[in-house]
């Protein structure tokens, strides 16, 4: 253990004088931008490079499909390790499709969570990377909720477990009410659905499905986009009584998760891989909790660890400029958590009053995300964020939504 620390400390010395000297320039001109160009922020599912085979960068001959390769193991580190992912083209991870008429492929689960309790019917199966933040979000609904699950860890470099599916990111949550299958892709659209359903079983799942529609058109850049559409809303018919007061605590949700994805999230990269020792910190942890020892080979965890480690201490760099951080990006991050806590306000437990509502799961799992790395531990001890934090993990932990299902 000292020996692997003091190799930490004179690899991350060395990366430091890298990223001061050498091809900086070329990294985050060339590979950072091909990579973030498409809005993308490294923080959850396995996109590829776009670097064209026509390119070449010019430094020690690399061309660009040394760089490609690089690039998709950069992903599978950072995928399956909290923060590294791109959406395309303004994206998060978006858009619904009904799979085929018979379940996926078998594919054996890395892991199963079952909740005696659930009396549900439903066969789910959630495709993930453990500690991408948009997965991280629906694990936190599914828990708190008392869902049992299986879970399958997907190769972020072969993405062999998705091979099934059009669709090549995660989170892909796969429903099967024994009658047929529901594919279901993008965090927010996944825990609509599945509360929708939850909360007025007049319709199936599938049916419920239909109600996020996915547009196309083309953005500002002249890029074809695909957005989700009322991503954020439940849909429950004619259940409740939409009085002022229902309307507002809707509206107050669905403002806050959005919030979550379109601010929260982007406070992450630049924090965790504030500095070379940070990001190295960061990568042991993403290699321990998800378990890279069993499912890569040596060489394979040890260029994810060092030289994404790397990559992505470059990659913060750019991304604490494209959504201008402050100088001190942990100071952007404590005022994100203490605006959180803000709007929570002192006379609730959650946004949802005594109990967690759909924005307190959707904070709470994208903090999850960075729980092991040093600037969770800094927001905890800089800001007013754990006593919510605390009440949030005791609440999922002991499945306290599972009456609503």
């Amino acid at each position: 253990m000292a020996l692997l620390s003091r190799f930490d400390a004179k690899m991350s010395s060395f990366l430091c004088r890298i990223s001061s000297s050498l091809t900086v320039s070329i990294v985050s001109e060339r590979f950072s931008k091909r990579i973030c160009s498409q809005r993308s922020i490294f923080l959850t599912s396995g996109g590829r490079s776009q670097l064209s085979t026509n390119d070449v960068v010019s430094n020690g001959g690399y061309t660009s499909k040394k760089w490609t390769r690089l690039a998709s193991i950069f992903a599978a580190g950072l995928g399956i390790g909290t923060v590294g992912i791109f959406y395309s083209s303004g994206t998060r991870d978006s858009w619904s499709e009904t799979a085929r008429g018979q379940p996926p492929q078998a594919t054996k689960p890395s892991k199963s969570v079952v909740v005696p309790a659930d009396r549900t019917g439903l066969k789910l199966t959630l495709y993930q990377y453990q500690t991408c933040p948009f997965c991280c979000k629906v694990r936190a609904y599914l828990d708190y909720s008392g869902l049992s699950y299986d879970i399958v860890e997907v190769n972020p470099v072969l993405r062999q477990q998705i091979k099934w599916s059009s669709w090549r990111k995660v989170p892909i949550v796969v429903v099967d009410d024994g009658k047929r299958c529901q594919q279901i892709n993008d965090s927010s659209t996944i825990v609509s659905i599945l509360h929708s359903y939850f909360l007025d079983r007049g319709k199936s799942v599938s049916e419920l499905a239909s109600f996020y529609p996915v547009v196309s058109y083309t953005n500002d850049d002249g890029k074809q986009v695909s957005e989700t559409l009322n991503r954020y809303f439940i849909m429950n018919g004619d259940k409740f009584v939409d009085t002022v007061e229902r309307k507002s605590y809707l509206e107050e949700e669905r403002r806050w998760r959005q919030w979550a994805d379109d601010r929260l999230v982007h406070m992450l990269s630049p924090n965790v891989y504030r500095s070379t020792t940070e990001a190295l910190q960061a990568f042991h942890w993403f290699s321990e909790i998800g378990e890279w020892e069993k499912n890569f080979a040596t060489w394979e965890r040890l260029l994810v660890v060092y030289v994404g480690a790397f990559a992505m201490y470059l990659i913060g760099k750019r991304l604490k400029k494209r959504h201008s951080l402050k100088d001190d990006v942990r100071q952007s991050l404590y005022d994100a958590c203490n605006e959180w806590i803000e709007v929570v306000g002192k006379e609730r437990n959650y946004l949802g009053g005594s109990k967690p509502n759909l924005a307190d799961l959707a904070v709470f799992g994208v903090l999850t995300s960075i729980e092991g790395c040093d600037s969770f531990r800094d927001i905890l001890s800089n800001t007013d964020i754990k006593p919510w934090f605390d009440r949030m993990k005791v609440s999922v932990k002991s499945h306290s939504g599972l009456a609503q299902v």
